[in-house]
Formats: C-alpha cells, structure tokens, sequence
C-alpha cells in the first residue's frame, strides 16, 4: 500500500490510512453527486433561463434558513455524530424523492423537479463543506499541500464515475432510480468518515472528534464579516460564483435552442461533467500536489483567475459556441485541479470553530450569494440588450481583482495577525 501511495503522492507511512479512507470518502460523495447533477441541469434546463433565476434565489433562501441550524448541530454533537446525522437526513430526502417521481403525475413532477434542484444545489456544498472541514482538521497545512491535490482526485474519479454512469444508462433508467442509489454511496462516505474521525492524522488531534464545536449558532457568520481573512476568502468564493453563473446561464440558453429531448439533455450534462473530470484527473495525479509543495500555493491559486481573465477576453473577441464550450472546460478543469486543493489548504490555518462554522458560511451562504449576483446581473444585463461580448468584457476587471486577491490570500501565512 505504501508504494502504491508513493506513486502518486508525497505520502508518509503514518498518514496512508487516513488518507485511503478519506480518499474513499469523497469519491463515493462526488459519485452519488455527479448521478445527481445531469438530473438537476436537466430539469433547470428543461424551465428556461427565468426559471433559473427564481431557482436559485430559492437556493439562497434556503441556505439563509439553514446556516443557524448548521451551527446549531455543530455546536450540539461532535464531529462524527453530526456528519452521520446530516448525511443521514440527505439520505431521507431523496429516498422520499425518488417516491415522488416514481409516483407523481406530471403537473407534479413539475414542481417536484424545481424543488429537487434547490435541494442539489443545498445538499451539494453543505456535504462538500462538510468533507473539507474534516479534512482541515485532520490534516495540518503542510500535509494539506502535499496530500490535498491527491484528495481531489478522489472527487474527479467519482464524479468521472458518476457522469459515466448516467451517460451510459440514462435511457435505460428512470431518475428514481439514480436517487437510490446515490443513498448507498452516502451511507459509504458516512462509514469512511467514521474511520477517519477515528484515526486522524494529527499528533495534536487527540480527542477532538468527541468535542462539540465551540461557539453559539451565529459565531460563523459573525466571524466572516470580523477576520479581513475570511472576508477576503469569501470575495474569492463570490467571484468565482459570479462569473461561473453567467456561463451557467449560458449553457442553459444554448441547450434549449439545440436540444429538446429529456434523455439526450440529460445524457448531454453527464457527458460535459465525464470530459471535465477526465481532463482534470490528468492534471491531479500527481502534478497538484507536487506543484504546491515545491512552489507554495500563491501561483496555483492564482491560476483560475488568471485564466479567467484570459478567457472572458477571447469569448469577447470570439463569441462562438465553440469557444463557449472551451472557456467552460477550461474553466472547471482550472478549478477543479488546481484552485480547490489550493484554496482548502488556505482552511488549515484557521482554529477549529472557524474550520467548522466560518467555513460552511463561505461555502454556502456566501457561495449562493455569488450565485444570486450572477444570475439577476445576467437577467438585468441581457433585458438591457447586453450580448455575451459585452457581458464577457464586464467579467475581465473583476478576473484581475480575483488575480490579486488570490495572491494576498496565499502569502497570509497567519490570517490571526492583523
């Protein structure tokens, strides 16, 4: 195992076996997620481009609702507790769920669709915040930048997975049956996460797993908007979501007007999410890892908005479907293997009620804020008769400002030193 490890990863012997079931855990979490997300894209998109926005306004409302219950059960249990029973009750709503669209009629399924979107699009980053929380506590900083790229892998491999096995079979199966078995492979993260909360692989981790976070239910989202750290992570987290809702809107509008059938939408979303994860997975192993270990994390967290910059500017130049499709790869390959990995590691440096509470307030709230923005700016900007040319020039001032930010985010070594 150790040799098999050190092919890919910068591994220490004592560290493999938090590493194996950590990898285990979110690869059976991108899996169950990526059968999930062609189904959300395909009812969005089978709405229009208005409904989308109304969508994602209600995705908002949810996250609003949801954060102080968050910070609630964090404070309540510990760690291994609350990420058992928050997985569990996701586990509840799709299997009821998948009754409803074995079940419905169509003017039901109509709404049951709009609602399993905003569910997705909550249960998405409030399960991932959940995974790279445990990881930053288990892990150090150091170990975050030689291990977390290998992580990431993990989450490409299952979402690979995931996107194949929709593609290949979404005529053959119903959604309901894709909901089912995305309740499996929860429960399978639920166990890894266990074993991790067990081994750790901190010396100073000691009992940590049976403490509750400290702090009240609003301490996170207080502490966002009082560190100039968090504050500048969640700006970092909002320009990202601003500009990758405009090309989300995008697609939407290109997949109405070229593709009209159920399955082959369906089956058009998992094939972008299989060359997406395919691409990245060459860039993970091994290369990540080795790039933030030997040069830090200020070019690799740089390196999306720089590309950003660079592609808004060619879609302005350029504003064909062709380079659509390649500024949107780019786009999420970038992410995927290079600022994710980065932008987690930046989590290690923080106490463990902020790793807790602040970072599920950036992943969620803030993130659907970024969404917010994006999708009414799309909205208002495309009733006053913008185009995508004009829309793309607007969006290359703000990748230069990501550019900067990303690179004093880096260099802040101790974001608790003013």
């Amino acid at each position: 195992m150790n040799r098999f490890f050190q092919k890919f990863v910068d591994v220490k012997p004592n560290e493999i076996k938090a590493l194996a079931w950590s990898w285990l855990y979110v690869f059976a979490l991108f899996f169950a997620y990526y059968t999930l997300r062609p189904i959300r894209d395909e009812l969005g998109a089978a709405g229009g481009v208005k409904s989308l926005t109304w969508l994602f306004t209600a995705s908002l409302v949810a996250m609003l609702l949801l954060t102080p219950l968050y910070g609630y059960l964090v404070k309540r249990w510990r760690r291994e507790k609350f990420i058992a029973i928050a997985y569990r009750f996701f586990m509840l709503n799709l299997a009821i769920f998948a009754i409803l669209m074995a079940t419905s009629m169509e003017d039901t399924l109509v709404w049951t669709g709009r609602i399993f979107f905003i569910w997705v699009s909550v249960f998405n980053l409030f399960v991932v915040s959940v995974f790279w929380s445990l990881m930053s506590d288990v892990f150090t900083t150091e170990q975050g930048k030689r291990l977390f790229g290998f992580l990431a892998t993990g989450a490409t491999i299952g979402g690979i997975t995931g996107s194949a096995f929709v593609s290949s079979f979404s005529a053959m199966f119903n959604h309901y049956i894709w909901l089912a078995f995305s309740v499996l492979l929860l429960e399978v993260s639920v166990f890894a996460a266990k074993r991790i909360s067990v081994l750790g692989a901190k010396a100073v981790q000691d009992n940590h797993h049976n403490k509750p976070i400290e702090g009240n239910i609003w301490s996170g989202l207080i502490r966002v908007f009082q560190s100039p750290y968090l504050l500048g992570i969640s700006a970092f987290i909002l320009l990202y979501s601003i500009t990758s809702t405009v090309l989300y809107f995008q697609q939407a509008d290109i997949v109405n007007a070229n593709i009209t059938d159920k399955a082959e939408r369906t089956a058009f979303f998992a094939n972008i999410d299989l060359w997406v994860n395919s691409l990245t997975l060459l860039f993970q192993l091994g290369l990540t890892g080795r790039l933030m270990k030997y040069f830090g994390i200020v070019p690799v967290l740089a390196l999306l908005p720089l590309l950003s910059a660079g592609s808004f500017a060619l879609l302005a130049t350029y504003p064909s479907v062709m380079v659509f499709v390649f500024v949107q790869v780019l786009r999420r390959v970038s992410n995927f293997a290079f600022t994710r990995p980065s932008r987690e590691v930046l989590f290690t440096r923080l106490n463990r009620e902020d790793r807790y509470k602040a970072k599920s307030v950036i992943d969620t709230l803030i993130y659907r804020s970024g969404d917010q923005i994006g999708s009414w700016g799309y909205a208002g900007l495309t009733a006053l008769g913008l185009s995508l040319t004009a829309m793309s020039w607007l969006a290359v001032p703000l990748c230069g400002i990501w550019f900067l930010l990303a690179i004093w985010l880096a260099q802040k070594e101790n974001p608790y030193k003013n």
